[in-house]
Formats: structure tokens, sequence, C-alpha cells
């Protein structure tokens, strides 16, 4: 251990040095203008890999971004730890919101992170957390602390659906063998109490469009007259919580579980300040399904949210038209047992069932997951809980959380191993908004705690 402590206090400053450089390359997925951006990032990556100890790393191309692969085989004799993780973010808009340039790193202290927090896109999700697991790598290759085996399969799609992801997985079983995948794209309670992630929401994410007339219309000569798309789709989104926020679409609740009293209750037990969270996003009363908690809500409650509606005239002054079309964006994060698939096409169907005459609407997918429950009591989860125990000095709760990385679900269909979510990042971090962060307190952190799960996984595989 004061190995490990001895070599971060030495390099410390290169490896936040190295994650700036890396946080100022615009790898955004979801826009073509950026493809180029993407590409570059695994070159970067691959680099990385091979500096921190890598016998063999390679760009393996896919129909989409490609993935970077890397390994150190030790022995036949011992287990081998895959770590996944993403080199793609997320859309910095809305640019205006943000204090400094999302694609320009810079460290200021915050109350939450007193030691300084990188704000930068891709910060914490996930370029931040990913390269925490290269730099462990390094450490332990230069410190002759390496016990097992390892594979890195780095992908550059999550933030899309990780469509290529799965294609290669399907075809690359046999390169990906391992024994537990090791994933660092979730958060933690707080920087003195650890979490272990346990659940993920899965996801469906659709956009739809309501179609009224052939063209914009005035909307004088024709207001009152003819179905306005905009006030229509408004009123198709709202009829879809009912008054206790429950979600009315046929069918939708068929699958889904009903955790134990005394599941709840275990859950229950987690820190949490309601006062503080409202406090935290600025807002003076909490919303949601009755009777349910916040944490429950968030975590083990599916969800139908509008990610974004727009249609007619949003620019400067008035005009006054009635819009020939009008759009949303909506994404249901689903919990496991609910077919994501399904749940897609049952959407689809009530949408269309609900739409008045005088407008015809259209529901494309886009993309979508399942959910995932890993259990506690399975080695993976003991390694992590005595590397956080020793890092952190208490024991880590495990926490189900809301979020989505769909591809968990196909790693244990196809590779039949679990997944343990060893996160560092915290809920303030803004991932997905304006200003990520990701703590310098959190990032070296995990440098430290990586190492002991490798140790401690090694350990209990023998027993």
């Amino acid at each position: 251990m004061n190995t490990i402590k001895s070599y971060i206090e030495t390099h410390k400053n290169r490896f936040i040095d190295e994650l700036i450089e890396l946080l100022k390359i615009p790898s955004i997925s979801a826009d073509p203008a950026y493809t180029q951006d993407v590409i570059d990032t695994s070159a970067v990556i691959k680099t990385s890999l091979e500096k921190a100890g890598c016998d063999h790393v390679e760009i393996c191309e896919t129909p989409g971004y490609p993935i970077v692969y890397g390994h150190k085989h030790i022995s036949d004799d011992l287990p081998t730890i895959l770590v996944y993780g993403h080199y793609d973010v997320q859309p910095p808009d809305p640019l205006e919101l943000w204090e400094s340039g999302p694609f320009e790193p810079i460290i200021k202290k915050t109350k939450t992170h007193p030691e300084g927090a990188i704000y930068a896109r891709g910060a914490c999700d996930d370029k931040g957390q990913m390269y925490m697991h290269v730099k462990a790598m390094e450490l332990m290759t230069e410190t002759n602390q390496l016990p097992c085996n390892v594979k890195f399969m780095i992908e550059g799609e999550e933030e899309v659906g990780s469509e290529s992801l799965a294609w290669f997985v399907e075809r690359n079983q046999e390169k990906l063998a391992n024994d537990v995948i090791l994933i660092s794209d979730t958060g933690m309670i707080s920087n003195t109490q650890p979490s272990i992630t346990t659940g993920l929401r899965g996801l469906s994410y659709v956009e739809v469009e309501v179609t009224g007339p052939n063209r914009d219309l005035h909307s004088g000569l024709y207001g009152g007259a003819v179905a306005n798309p905009i006030n229509i789709l408004a009123k198709m989104i709202a009829s879809m919580h009912d008054e206790n926020n429950h979600i009315t679409i046929p069918g939708f609740y068929d699958k889904v579980e009903d955790l134990s009293k005394e599941e709840r209750a275990e859950m229950a037990k987690a820190p949490f300040s309601l006062e503080a969270y409202k406090n935290a996003l600025d807002i003076d009363a909490v919303y949601g399904e009755a009777g349910y908690t916040t944490n429950e809500r968030n975590s083990i409650r599916p969800t139908l949210d509008v990610n974004g509606i727009w249609g007619g005239y949003t620019g400067e002054g008035a005009k006054t038209v009635i819009a020939s079309k009008a759009y949303a964006k909506i994404s249901m994060r689903l919990v496991p047992n609910q077919e994501w698939k399904e749940i897609t096409e049952l959407f689809k169907t009530h949408f269309e069932n609900i739409a008045p005459k005088g407008v015809t609407v259209k529901v494309t997918p886009h993309h979508g997951g399942q959910g995932y429950v890993t259990p506690i009591d399975n080695i993976g989860y003991q390694a992590a809980n005595k590397a956080y125990s020793e890092t952190f000095g208490v024991p880590a709760i495990p926490q189900r959380s809301g979020g989505s990385i769909p591809i968990v679900s196909l790693f244990e269909k196809e590779l039949k191993s679990k997944t343990i979510l060893m996160g560092f990042g915290l809920d303030s971090d803004a991932i997905h908004s304006p200003n990520e962060h990701f703590g310098i307190f959190n990032y070296l952190k995990g440098i430290e705690t990586i190492p002991l799960f490798y140790k401690y996984f090694t350990e209990l595989s023998k027993s």
C-alpha cells in the first residue's frame, strides 16, 4: 500500500497533466463533425496503454468508431480481469451555460472538491474514470505489483448506444475471455463513503414527430380551425403520466419487480440529505412517482422523460405560425426484467393510439439496453469492497444506480461473466451537463484503489 501511495505522490502531476491533454480532444460521437477527433482519441488511448505496460495493443476497426484493445498476459494459471471504458463524450450544449470552455480543461477548487476538480466535457464520464485504469496499470507494472492477467476494451460509441461494441463482442468472445469485468463509469455516495453499484436501469430512447397541415400556416387565418401539432404533442406527452406520476402506457409495469420492504430498508441506510439534494439543484421541492422516496424513484423505478421538444418558430421576435410539424425526444429508464425492445413497441403503439384526428404521428426508435443487477456474494464484489475499505477506511455500501450502461447485460450474455462497477464520481459532478467536472481527489483515489481490487480478486480466486 505504501508503494502505491508513494508512486501516486511522485507522479500525480503527470497523471493530471495527461488527463487534461486527453480532455482537450472533442471526441463527440453523436456529431459527425467530430469524427476525426474521435478517431484521434483512440490513437491516444492506444499509446497510453502501450506506455502503461500492455504487451499488445491494437486499434480494432468496427462498422463505427474503433475499439482499443490491449492485454498483458502473465500466466494461464491466474485470473483475467477485463477493463471496459469509453473515450467518447456527450455534446457540450448548451455552450452558453459553461463557465469555461468544455474542451479547455481548468482546475477549480469547490466546496465539494477542496483539492480541486478538473472542469471539462468527459472529465468524469468517462475519460477521467477510464484513464484511472490506464494509470493503475502503469503503477502495477512499474512497481511489479500486477498480480494477474489484464485486458482492456475501450470503445468510442458508448454515448450513442454502443452498437459497434455489440458487433465486436459477438465476434471476439475468445479474445475477450475473462473472469470478471471491471468498469468505472458510475459514481459513489461521497468522498468519505464509497459505494458499489449493484444495479443499473435499462433504457429505451425514441424520437416522435407529429404532423398536421402540409405547410406552416398563418395563425390568424387558420388558428382554431386546424389542429396545431405543437399543442397536440404537448397534450399527448402530458397524458403519459397520471396524477400520481404513474406512467400510463398499457403494459408498461407488467414486468417491474416490486422490491421487498427488507430490500428497500437496506437501500435506505445509504446517507442522504433531502435538503442538501434540493439545495444542490436550486429547487424547493422534489417530484416523482407517489409512494416512493427520492432515492427509490431514481434507481428502482422506471421513468419517462422528455429530453427535448421543438417545432415552429423559435428565433428572435415574433412569427405567427401554426407549425406543420412538432418533435420530441423521449427516454424511458427501465428496471431489470423490462425488455427495452418490448417497451419501445408498447410506447409506439400507445403514442399512435392516443393521436387525435387531424394529425399523423411517427415514432423512431434510437437505441436502448437492458437493466442489470449483480449479486453481492460473488468474489468480484467482495474484492471491490475490500479495496474500498482499505483506501477509504470504511466498507462500501451496495447501491442501485438510476443510470444505464446497456452493454453490461450484453457482456453477461455474450462473455458469461459478471461486471463489477467501481465508480469514483459524485452526483454533483454534472455529467451530461454544462460544467462537468471530476475531483482530483477522486481521480487519484481511483488510481490508488484499483490495484487493490486486482490484488484481492486474485487472492479470492485462489481460495
